[in-house]
């Protein structure tokens, strides 16, 4: 896939949103008459943003420039966009000025935050890079998840994972929601990084492979999801649910740091104290505790090292760029 036109996308954007709302939801009038196409005319959001239709066509067909932050939250008001949304449109109808063209430095993960990781017993925790990347992760994540050290570096991403790889599929109940989930969040990274070249080949990979990631792609949604609770159905310990925290390092924007936790004294707890047990290090001196298949393999060990670390293969902290 060709790096993604801003501008191509900013109309594509725009018709996407304007679809989904019908006159009675903006406090037009609906006369009844027949719609050639679903949602609100462009005439009739010119007309709740304020601006004259000639305008609003050529942005809509991306012919726009130097559009005013006035008249794009007046748009975004017309349109209903959300916190998201808004940031969104903002990135792509007001793109900064690109670099040149650069080569990815590896992504790096502090030592500092592996120990963190590695200290947060009971806690299931990985930390997510450029294009969803997993770049550092703990035993419990990898008990959970999957042994993340056991995939080639450039298949430890989460949206490639969710759609072409079927434990992973098959992990999560609401798998609907997370597949939308990541690509919505995809989404807004693409209008923050349209000359990306590694995000192009991931949804060029994809939009060939998987007839679903093509249809949510083509939708235009973007969220940001910071926090939630995930469904999820491990091979060895049942249904879980487990609350998830995002939280974005603030000398480095691009990372986030995930947490899962269990409510206290909920079967899912006990699923979690299960997978932690089985998962802790073997004391040097006696047999090894029994190793625990993780999401993705049912004969991987959840004892594996715990993310790029140390420098052993697969824990390389440059693995994914």
């Amino acid at each position: 896939m060709d790096q993604l036109d801003q501008r191509t996308e900013l109309g594509e954007f725009l018709r996407s949103r304007r679809a989904r709302l019908r006159p009675e939801d903006v406090g037009l009038p609906d006369y009844g008459r027949r719609r050639r196409v679903p949602g609100l005319r462009r005439e009739e959001l010119a007309q709740l943003a304020g601006v004259s239709v000639a305008y609003y066509t050529r942005l809509e067909q991306g012919g726009g420039t130097n559009v005013s932050a006035e008249v794009l939250n007046a748009i975004a008001r017309a349109l209903r966009l959300d916190g998201s949304e808004q940031a969104h449109l903002m990135h792509l109808a007001r793109p900064k000025a690109r670099r040149r063209r650069q080569s990815h430095r590896p992504q790096q993960v502090r030592p500092e935050l592996r120990t963190l990781m590695d200290a947060m017993e009971g806690v299931p925790a990985y930390l997510v890079g450029h294009r969803q990347d997993v770049i550092g992760w703990n035993r419990l994540a990898a008990a959970v998840f999957g042994d993340f050290g056991r995939l080639p570096a450039a298949e430890r991403n989460l949206v490639r994972l969710v759609f072409l790889d079927p434990a992973t599929a098959e992990l999560y109940a609401d798998w609907e929601c997370r597949a939308c989930e990541v690509v919505s969040n995809l989404r807004m990274y693409a209008g923050q990084h349209p000359d990306d070249e590694q995000l192009s080949a991931l949804v060029g990979e994809l939009s060939v492979k998987d007839e679903e990631f093509r249809r949510l792609w083509a939708a235009h949604t973007v969220a940001d999801k910071t926090h939630g609770v995930k469904r999820l159905r491990h091979p060895l310990v049942g249904e879980m649910h487990l609350a998830f925290e995002t939280l974005r390092l603030p000398d480095d924007p691009a990372q986030s740091l995930v947490t899962f936790h269990a409510a206290p004294g909920s079967p899912s707890a006990d699923a979690l104290r299960l997978l932690t047990s089985w998962s802790a290090p073997a004391a040097p001196s006696t047999s090894s505790a029994p190793s625990v298949p993780s999401a993705t393999s049912a004969t991987s060990a959840a004892s594996a090292p715990s993310g790029p670390s140390d420098g052993a293969e697969g824990r390389d902290p440059a693995a994914t760029t």
